[in-house]
């Protein structure tokens, strides 16, 4: 019996490796593809194609334009070698099943205002994963390309218990559309990268509802990425979500704090957080060495409303008010219930998922 198991572990583990490596490697035939077209590199494009792959595109002549992937390619032949194009390209979604798969990428061009959106079909040939077909389709966009880095955790109990604990749903959707909204690019990040537990879902909520039922949001959440897939001059805000497991993982990861100090010291970043993701900015601290709180008025989940006689809250590493005010700062709340946020420089700060979207449009207003 113990052998079974163990040949059964044995095979899953194999299965999931096998899994995660198919995905890595359909993403990088499909940034060759982004980065190719967006940048004119010929040689990129061909390498992301199936030598014998067709385009279906749309034509004013034609319902259905075949486009042989060579002469595609010559498209942008016709350019400077690492000339831009004005593609701003990101990818969707990824379905995989055995030795094909489906595609799903956005490209936009915000001096024309157009959003397209390309169908992929890949097959796994020879070990190497190629597009073998594309469609594609556009509409009017007002996508400008200004992206916001949402920071969530991958910790799924409390400390050293059984308890669960997740970022919150609500607060996740709240200010993610009000960026959308605003022409904003949200891409998710957490201290490992991949999925991430969520906690306070409500399918009553129209906008809950909306967003985890769309499958390219849910891709984004189940494929959050690593401080190391991204870049820190991309960047106009960074928001830490709250949820209990804000708390844990989020604080102490260095190339987190690393990452969002680059944004918010060297490319003029806003940092923001809402309810207990204010945990994940109380220890960050500026070139000077002084603490990013220290003199600043924050907002965040107080202390005062936690349940200290509660299982969960003797787990935590650390008190949020506590913290704030030991390290300097002016920690602000409001009665329970009630939306709040403080704004303090670049620094935005909110108590609880009501103040989400407050806070989202605020970091709008700086920005714009």
């Amino acid at each position: 019996m113990k052998f079974i198991i163990l040949l059964w572990l044995l095979t899953l583990f194999s299965t999931q490796t096998s899994a995660n490596s198919d995905n890595e490697d359909i993403r990088r035939t499909l940034n060759n593809y982004i980065q190719g077209t967006s940048y004119s590199y010929p040689d990129k494009i061909t390498e992301a194609f199936y030598t014998d792959a067709n385009l279906l595109l749309e034509n004013k002549e034609k319902e259905i334009w075949r486009v042989p992937a060579k002469e595609y390619v010559n498209w942008f032949k016709k350019n400077n070698i690492g000339e831009y194009t004005g593609r701003i390209g990101e990818i969707l979604n990824i379905g995989v099943s055995g030795f094909i798969a489906t595609a799903k990428v956005e490209i936009i061009l915000p001096t024309e205002q157009r959003r397209f959106i390309d169908l992929f079909l890949l097959k796994k040939i020879k070990d190497d994963w190629k597009i073998i077909s594309k469609t594609a389709t556009n509409e009017h966009s007002i996508q400008h390309g200004k992206r916001i880095l949402f920071i969530v955790s991958n910790v799924h109990f409390h400390g050293t218990s059984s308890l669960p604990v997740g970022a919150s749903f609500s607060e996740i959707v709240n200010a993610y559309h009000e960026f959308k909204i605003a022409g904003f690019t949200v891409d998710f990040i957490s201290p490992e990268g991949g999925a991430i537990p969520l906690s306070y879902i409500n399918t009553s909520n129209d906008l809950q509802k909306k967003y985890l039922y769309d499958a390219d949001f849910m891709h984004a959440i189940a494929n959050t990425k690593k401080p190391s897939d991204v870049t820190a001059n991309n960047y106009k805000a960074v928001h830490y979500i709250g949820g209990s497991s804000a708390m844990y993982g989020v604080a102490n990861s260095q190339p987190i704090q690393n990452l969002v100090m680059d944004i918010y010291e060297n490319h003029n970043g806003i940092i923001s957080s809402v309810c207990h993701g204010t945990a994940g900015i109380a220890f960050l601290t500026l070139r000077s060495g002084e603490f990013l709180v220290s003199g600043k008025r924050i907002s965040g989940y107080p202390d005062e409303y936690e349940n200290p006689k509660k299982e969960y809250y003797k787990q935590f590493p650390f008190k949020i008010t506590e913290t704030i005010e030991k390290h300097g700062g002016d920690f602000n709340y409001a009665p329970r219930n009630t939306p709040y946020i403080e704004v303090d420089g670049r620094v935005v700060t909110g108590q609880n998922y009501l103040s989400s979207a407050l806070v989202a449009k605020k970091i709008i207003q700086l920005i714009n």
